[in-house]
């Protein structure tokens, strides 16, 4: 099948792909009545007087914006707001499958962080959470952080999400080569919103007390070869990377940093690496090359190199990282359990929850299928359990 044809059709065939429809169905006046006025307005003094009654009589206790700016869709860049629309429609599509969430796109014509930051702040009272989508770093990092004072979860999936399921995948892909994930060596390339999520995940970094295992070293690469202490073009967020990672300041290629690794997580660019680049990595190495709609090496071609365990982010092949398998459950949790934010230990109950969906991890299975409804759900309870556990210790302090 020729999907990106049919998809075209597809669109313009329904234009779009969600819409909004009613609980209840109004055919009398009375029903007229009870929905809009006048008894609608008594549902409206009970908010006034109490505002956390929101949470009771509207949709916001089940709503999520998917805010985005366009600037970093997919594998296509900055294609702008209008051009998102019909992929924040499919993030909508699938937080209402797998975790009956009813998501709606708010994709805004400005590029400016403050002006981002003001419009979700203005927005927030209808939602009950707030999903970052494909906004271009560093900023996205900026505006995620100085939005976690909302009231509400505000996640940005791009970062996440992604971490979430590569942890989940290699917490797994160890039982199948039979190695510590504490005795690690893990070269990430692309040093954008995904790429620093997942070393820091990796490395624990924020993660509070010792809840954690964390990778023995870490090495992040951009398109300008390893980040270390000697470059003079290194951005605030990369020069933080430097606190946790390339301990041994090495230096090179992104080529050079395979040499003695383990792992390669590559949120990148297609076609990067060959098999010779994976013969200089350690036995039984694991590849999540996860660029799309090409990966940065085929699955074929890594496992003529000596890959042990193969990852990328296509449906067609196996080992898929995708986010549906976090973000739904995720919010699906947090919601239940009307936690205000999603904490670095709510992430983590989540990668772990989605590792134990796959109960006997093999080569070509250590990340559950993205199709699978049981995954949403056995995330949500572990997100919702830690989140209520970390909110009762908060109180108590």
């Amino acid at each position: 099948m020729d999907f990106f044809k049919e998809s075209l059709k597809l669109h313009k065939k329904y234009q779009g792909k969600i819409e909004v429809i009613s609980k209840i169905d109004v055919q009398t006046t009375n029903d007229l009545s009870l929905v809009y006025s006048p008894g609608v307005a008594e549902p409206c003094i009970k908010i006034a007087k109490n505002q956390e009654k929101v949470w009771d009589y509207t949709l916001k206790s089940n709503t999520v914006a998917i805010v985005s700016d366009g600037s970093a869709v997919l594998g296509l860049g900055n294609i702008g707001p209008y051009a998102a629309i019909p992929v924040m429609e499919g993030k909508a599509m699938l937080f209402k499958k797998f975790a009956g969430i009813n998501g709606f796109p708010i994709c805004l014509d400005t590029e400016d962080t403050e002006e981002i930051i003001r419009t979700v702040r203005l927005i927030a009272p209808v939602f009950g959470g707030i999903n970052l989508e494909d906004i271009a770093a560093p900023k996205s990092f900026e505006i995620e952080e100085r939005l976690q004072d909302l009231g509400i979860p505000v996640f940005h999936d791009d970062q996440h999400g992604t971490a979430i399921v590569v942890m989940a995948g290699l917490i797994n892909a160890c039982k199948v080569v039979n190695k510590r994930f504490e005795d690690l060596v893990v070269v990430v390339n692309g040093a954008g919103a995904a790429g620093v999520a997942i070393a820091k995940m990796l490395r624990c970094i924020n993660f509070p007390g010792n809840q954690c295992t964390s990778v023995k070293e870490i090495l992040l690469c951009d398109s300008r070869g390893v980040i270390h202490k000697g470059r003079n073009d290194l951005n605030e967020s990369k020069l933080e990377l430097l606190t946790f990672s390339n301990p041994h300041n090495k230096v090179g290629s992104v080529k050079d940093a395979l040499v003695g690794a383990d792992v390669f997580i590559g949120v990148s660019v297609a076609n990067l690496l060959t098999a010779n680049d994976i013969k200089k990595m350690n036995k039984d190495a694991i590849i999540f090359a996860l660029a799309n709609p090409v990966p940065e090496i085929m699955p074929a071609e890594a496992y003529l190199g000596g890959a042990a365990v193969v990852g990328t982010g296509r449906s067609d092949l196996p080992n898929q990282v995708n986010n549906v398998l976090g973000f739904p459950g995720v919010f699906r949790g947090a919601l239940d359990a009307k936690a205000k934010v999603i904490s670095p230990g709510m992430k983590l109950a989540a990668a772990h929850a989605i590792a134990k969906c796959v109960k006997n991890p093999q080569r070509d299975c250590v990340i559950p299928p993205c199709l699978s409804l049981e995954v949403a759900q056995e995330v949500a309870k572990a997100v919702k359990k830690t989140a209520l556990k970390e909110m009762e210790i908060k109180q108590k302090k």
